[in-house]
């Protein structure tokens, strides 16, 4: 009989204890995407961002930075501000599945203002029956958050933010499960800006900008006694930009961004063998599926769903933060895959029209989203009109493929207070 070693591209990992070897096999189709509860937090809500590619930490201010960074709301040049947006949701599916987001922002004083939005996701209507006579029961699954936030600014060219977010997730229908109930967390955000005065280059003014955010900061939920803890989206922003201001009509604004969620990575978990050497020669006989194993090695112990390569991810969301950052299995290479990027950029003209456009961008091995973007903005008194479309540029086709989204700004008090 053919005698080799095991190597970690057949069969595992080797290790010899005497005359007893144990092996390790991987789980075939273990998926390295992380996963989160209420992921929906995470979907851009307004059209002026997604029109860029989803970058908004380090975007100018308009109203809906509360979903971004609301940090940048004490260098609105408005007392105060509205927005309302609507996105479809597997539009090219269904009809009544869709995200409403409402946000209102007030400058306190020159150096502090207050915010705060609702954003809910509904799933629609789903008919439940128990067979072809049941008439069935008709319900409607949610999900919502409501959020605060309090603004200060602490220099002139930066500020800081901290926010409070309550959550409701009601997906669990207790017509089919009677202990189900909705789950109910909250998340505080932490956020911070810094905006540039206007400078001089040679033939063009500009601006530099800079933020980051960490988001979703909050405990683990469940929706029933024996059901699993699952991890709040908690998410890492880091961006920068630079508005080139060619003429007192023009101007083109550029945005980079990366993000990370701050959340451990599922390790790689298989089975345990645990098998003794009869004969004594030291050498395991690797079994052939095909034919029983040989009587000189018998299998004396195993063991299911142990983990392999990583770290087990049942630890608490501040432990889950710090071990975000070195517990993939793959490595510093792996670590890397988890991190999201875009970019975005947006002409303006007279501060009335402005287009958009971006591109957003994941490793293949942690969810493949892929796609461009594209946007326009119409203003008109103190009333902004933004629209954006997104194609897909993955193999993973995206729920909001040739998605619409519509979004209305009011701005109140515009032009009361100057940037600095």
């Amino acid at each position: 009989m053919k005698k080799y070693i095991l190597t970690l591209f057949t069969l595992g990992f080797l290790t010899q204890i005497n005359a007893q070897t144990i092996e390790l096999r991987p789980n075939p189709n273990d998926s390295r995407v992380i996963t989160t509860g209420v992921p929906f937090m995470l979907i851009a809500p307004d059209a002026r961002a997604a029109g860029m590619g989803d970058v908004g930490v380090a975007t100018s201010v308009d109203a809906f930075s509360q979903q971004w960074n609301p940090s940048k709301y004490v260098f609105s040049e408005a007392k105060s501000g509205v927005g309302v947006s609507y996105t479809p949701y597997l539009s090219q599916l269904v009809n009544d599945i869709s995200i409403g987001y409402l946000t209102y922002f007030n400058r306190l004083t020159e150096n502090s203002a207050v915010s705060g939005s609702l954003k809910y996701f509904s799933l629609g209507e789903i008919l439940l029956t128990q067979d072809e006579n049941d008439p069935g029961v008709t319900v409607k699954p949610n999900e919502f958050t409501i959020d605060l936030a309090y603004t200060l600014r602490l220099a002139d060219q930066f500020a800081m933010s901290v926010g409070m977010r309550y959550l409701r997730s009601d997906l669990r229908i207790d017509q089919v499960d009677p202990n189900a109930k909705a789950a109910g967390t909250f998340g505080v955000d932490i956020t911070g800006f810094y905006q540039s005065e206007e400078e001089a280059y040679d033939s063009f003014n500009g601006r530099w900008r800079g933020g980051f955010a960490i988001q979703n900061l909050g405990p683990k939920f469940k929706y029933d006694d024996g059901g699993q803890d699952n991890f709040q989206p908690t998410n890492l922003r880091l961006g920068g930009g630079f508005d080139f201001i060619f003429d007192e009509y023009n101007s083109l604004g550029v945005t980079a961004e990366v993000s990370k969620l701050l959340v451990p990575t599922p390790p790689v978990r298989g089975t345990r063998f645990e098998f003794t050497d009869g004969n004594g020669d030291g050498v395991y006989t690797a079994p052939d599926p095909n034919n029983p194993m040989p009587d000189d090695d018998m299998l004396i112990d195993s063991e299911d769903n142990v983990i392999i390569e990583g770290s087990d991810t049942d630890v608490s969301f501040i432990s889950g933060v710090f071990q975000s950052f070195g517990d993939a299995p793959g490595g510093f290479s792996e670590e890397l895959q988890e991190f999201t990027w875009a970019l975005g950029a947006e002409y303006k003209y007279q501060d009335s029209f402005a287009f958009r456009a971006g591109y957003f961008n994941e490793a293949e091995e942690k969810g493949a989203r892929k796609f461009f973007a594209l946007g326009a903005g119409f203003k008109y008194n103190v009333i902004n009109v933004d629209l954006s479309y997104l194609f897909s540029a993955s193999k993973v086709q995206s729920p909001l493929e040739n998605t619409l989204r519509f979004s209305l700004t009011f701005n109140i008090g515009d032009g009361e207070y100057d940037e600095y």
